[in-house]
């Protein structure tokens, strides 16, 4: 007669604790890496009357901000275009968009009427200033990033410089009503075109 063993059971009463404790340490020791980017607003869709000749921009209106594949960066006028520092972009842009002392190379301005969060109007004279920002090819990702935080600071110092004077607070203190009335004084306008195709 053949000798039946009983195979001993692994008792798996603490397998599910064991794997539960290895998830909880995974989870808690474990580095995701964040998102770099930025949060941007898309303007609206131009109408569909609207002619392609309409929205074409002025030379005076038009600071071209190009990054080569080496992170080397080229930023002017159409006209005057230098090499310049990261360091260097955002007071450059700063320095377009307001055209403090109304330059006839840099951005017109047209006034605009603003109406206030009490229902008063407040005429501001905005920049018709755009910023083009080109890349190449082979730009790195890092090199584009690092140049368009540049272009936003500038936008964003100056709508703190305006929000001071206008309302005694910085941008990000306003109500939401009073930010809506320093967007459309300073409209973010940043242009990304077609990378381009540089022959070596």
């Amino acid at each position: 007669m053949a000798d039946k063993r009983k195979v001993p059971e692994v008792n798996s009463s603490s397998q599910a604790d064991i794997a539960f404790s290895l998830l909880i340490f995974f989870l808690v020791a474990t580095t995701m890496n964040t998102d770099t980017g930025l949060a941007r607003m898309l303007p609206p869709m131009p109408p569909e009357n609207q002619k392609q000749e309409d929205v074409k921009v002025k030379e005076r209106n038009l600071f071209l901000v190009l990054i080569s594949g080496n992170g080397a960066i080229m930023a002017g006028t159409p006209t005057d275009q230098q090499i310049i520092d990261l360091r260097q972009l955002t007071d450059k842009a700063k320095e377009f968009v307001l055209n403090p002392y109304d330059d006839a190379n840099l951005p017109e301005k047209k006034d605009e009427e603003i109406v206030m969060p009490d229902g008063s109007k407040w005429v501001y004279p905005v920049s018709q200033g755009v910023i083009s920002l080109q890349t190449t090819r082979d730009t790195g990702y890092q090199s584009y990033i690092q140049v368009q935080n540049e272009l936003t600071r500038a936008f964003n110092e100056i709508r703190d410089e305006v929000s001071e004077q206008k309302f005694g607070s910085k941008f990000a203190d306003l109500s939401e009503e009073q930010r809506s009335v320093i967007t459309k004084a300073i409209p973010l306008k940043i242009s990304e075109a077609e990378p381009r195709n540089i022959k070596k």
